[in-house]
């Protein structure tokens, strides 16, 4: 591959995935941190861009994620906490009524409560959109055992949702607290 084709290739990876990217690094971390996580990572693709896979999104997000630990290595707990909730409300924009702002409310609130690991295991599907498999490959297990992280956090989060609002969560009893597992064939 020429050297024109291989940055006209990598420039449309770096169009069509940087803002899923950022918008993963920002649900972790502050805006200036996010955009230097951003850059690691696309350097880092750079040099390996023989080497990526044909869907590279769950490479990218786990070269974001192992960038990230070092990150957080530097911050105590709670700041991570306050900086991950923040970036979750800086990142709603749909126009709240009472009722929505009560359960985006609650459910800040219950997603505080749960560990990390249940909360990335939660976002990696919800927020960023991977399905069980490449969620999987970016926290480094098998899809079987990103199954059942998924359906412990989704029922931690019911949980809290609950104990938040005093009262069964509609919006919780229509996720599927079970995952469905695919045929393959």
């Amino acid at each position: 591959m020429s050297q024109a084709s291989s940055q006209s290739s990598f420039a449309e990876l770096f169009a069509r995935t940087s803002l899923r990217v950022y918008g993963y690094a920002r649900r972790h971390t502050d805006p200036a941190a996010a955009e230097e996580i951003v850059s690691e990572v696309y350097l880092a693709a750079w040099r390996r861009r023989s080497e990526l896979p044909d869907d590279p999104l769950p490479w990218l997000l786990s070269t974001a994620r192992n960038l990230l630990r070092n990150h957080w290595r530097s911050r105590d707990r709670q700041a991570r906490l306050t900086a991950e909730l923040a970036g979750i409300a800086h990142l709603t924009t749909q126009p709240a009524v009472d009722r929505t702002v009560v359960d985006r409310d609650a459910m800040v609130r219950g997603l505080s409560t749960l560990s990390a690991d249940e909360r990335e295991t939660l976002l990696l599907v919800a927020w960023d959109g991977l399905d069980r498999t490449s969620a999987a490959a970016v926290v480094g297990c098998t899809p079987a055992t990103f199954a059942v992280r998924l359906h412990l956090a989704r029922r931690a989060l019911s949980r809290a949702i609950e104990s938040n609002l005093g009262e069964p969560n509609p919006a919780m009893t229509a996720l599927p607290v079970r995952p469905q597992l695919r045929e393959t064939s």
